[in-house]
């Protein structure tokens, strides 16, 4: 983060003075403060579609608090635990997060889990309107006979290894191997297989935790395969991550000549962004045909198209050629088998269903609602008065932060609107949320872990020494 250390630090030694006690008094001070709103909202899920939409909320309802729960005692969701260790220049998002969550009409409540410590309708009984943005967390599936093997893993949790989401330390991938075989093209999928390949000492240097940097270190891989189902023009990546992974120094970048047959025809039909990147795939092409016999110590980067996952053994995974019909990607009986002693699976995220009072659909992972407004159970295209849904939990994974921000504003506006139209009661007394004995994190003990965690990664000439460990969290944090 950006915003004046110093300034941080001062505040948090004089918090620091103050008994374990302090975060329950915080909690009470703030409830004072806000005894004059008579609008209160809840939001579930303090990530950026959470964030986002309480940033609206509050700069539109003048009368109104947000309180944000989060079932980890720290904020910020994928932006902590899902960007890239060295894409920094993404997490700035935190800074507009932190300016939100200083108001003093927000309040943060860390280690609150939906479904356990506090359930749906406790929320509905004590807030005006409730908003869950709590994410997708769960993996979709290839769907084949040995995906349960340890060798294949999900991508998601190999990004949260690495990016200390608590629990995840305990993945430990064997990068003994040549071969990483990762199923889909996503950027994720690309983050993935830049990590891989990423010079070690490019790594230090970011907030990559140090139990995946050692393991980085040993690592054996030399070869990592990008494959997908469909073809070169429906490749899921974006350019700039495609940009960073031909610059990696050290890694070469070897296409496959077929799978762009008749491509080059197709590229003045393009829209800019997809234009642009077929333009750099098929530039890039054209120089590996000139370039030199990859160095005995080199990288290699296979990105492979049009194949389709068949079966999975110890050592390969076999696939079906594909053939694109209207777009669709549709199996032949010709199969190829690549070498994979670690096999990522980076199909997809799904959300689960965190409390069972919410209208879930477990077929597609996420809530059912109509533009944000969660739909009764079995009854149609009623709705939940009061109860929203926003972010990946409402429309499955898709897009990027400038995307969960656009439809966080919408939902929130949507709130407004029905705050306007009386689509459910403001007019009676809520009392928020409040703390029983429970060990509750708000936002100054969320400073005590920053400050804990950038002093820890100074020392070793990082940004950050991520803390993976819940208790060691809840014990900075001073409860």
């Amino acid at each position: 983060m950006t915003f004046p250390r110093n300034l941080l630090y001062s505040r948090l030694s004089s918090l620091n003075k103050y008994s374990r006690n302090v975060n329950t008094s915080a909690v009470r001070l703030q409830n004072v403060q806000q005894v004059t709103a008579k609008k209160r909202i809840c939001i579930v899920g303090a990530g950026p579609a959470g964030f986002y939409a309480a940033q609206y909320l509050l700069k539109q309802l003048s009368d109104c608090t947000v309180d944000i729960v989060e079932k980890l005692p720290v904020p910020f969701g994928l932006v902590r635990f899902g960007v890239a260790p060295d894409h920094p220049e993404v997490k700035n998002v935190i800074n507009t997060f932190t300016k939100t969550a200083e108001n003093p009409r927000l309040r943060f409540f860390g280690n609150v889990s939906l479904g356990q410590d506090v359930s749906l309708q406790e929320l509905r009984q004590r807030y005006h309107a409730v908003l869950l943005t709590y994410g997708a967390d769960q993996d979709r599936e290839l769907q084949l006979q040995n995906e349960e093997q340890k060798h294949v893993i999900s991508a998601r949790k190999f990004v949260a290894w690495y990016n200390g989401l608590p629990g995840a330390e305990q993945l430990q991938p064997d990068l003994s191997g040549r071969d990483v075989t990762i199923v889909g093209q996503g950027n994720v999928a690309m983050d993935v297989a830049r990590m891989l390949l990423s010079p070690i000492d490019t790594l230090k240097a970011t907030d990559t935790t140090e139990y995946a940097l050692e393991a980085l270190a040993r690592s054996q891989v030399k070869r990592v395969h990008l494959v997908g189902r469909r073809g070169p023009l429906q490749a899921a990546f974006t350019i700039k991550e495609l940009r960073e992974m031909l610059k990696l120094p050290n890694v070469t970048t070897n296409w496959r000549a077929d799978d762009f047959a008749g491509i080059a025809e197709q590229v003045e039909q393009l829209q800019r962004p997809r234009r642009r990147l077929t333009e750099l795939m098929l530039k890039s092409l054209s120089e590996q045909s000139k370039r030199t016999a990859t160095a005995v110590d080199g990288k290699q980067f296979l990105p492979i198209f049009l194949r389709a996952p068949k079966a999975i053994s110890a050592k390969e995974i076999e696939f079906a050629v594909t053939q694109l019909q209207e777009n669709a990607a549709v199996a032949t009986d010709t199969t190829e088998c690549l070498p994979a002693d670690l096999i990522l699976r980076s199909i997809g995220y799904k959300s689960s269903c965190a409390d069972p009072a919410i209208n879930f659909d477990p077929q597609r992972g996420h809530v059912r609602h109509d533009q944000g407004r969660v739909l009764k159970e079995g009854e149609g295209s009623s709705v939940e008065p009061g109860l929203y849904v926003a972010g990946w939990l409402g429309t499955g994974p898709t897009g990027v932060i400038l995307t969960t921000m656009n439809g966080a504003f919408a939902v929130a506006k949507t709130i407004c609107d029905d705050i306007t139209a009386n689509a459910f009661d403001t007019a009676s007394t809520k009392p928020g949320f409040e703390v029983a004995n429970q060990r509750i994190v708000t936002w100054d003990g969320w400073l005590r872990i920053d400050q804990h965690e950038c002093e820890a990664g100074k020392a070793k000439g990082k940004l950050r020494e991520k803390i993976v460990d819940v208790e060691q969290m809840l014990r900075i944090a001073g409860v």
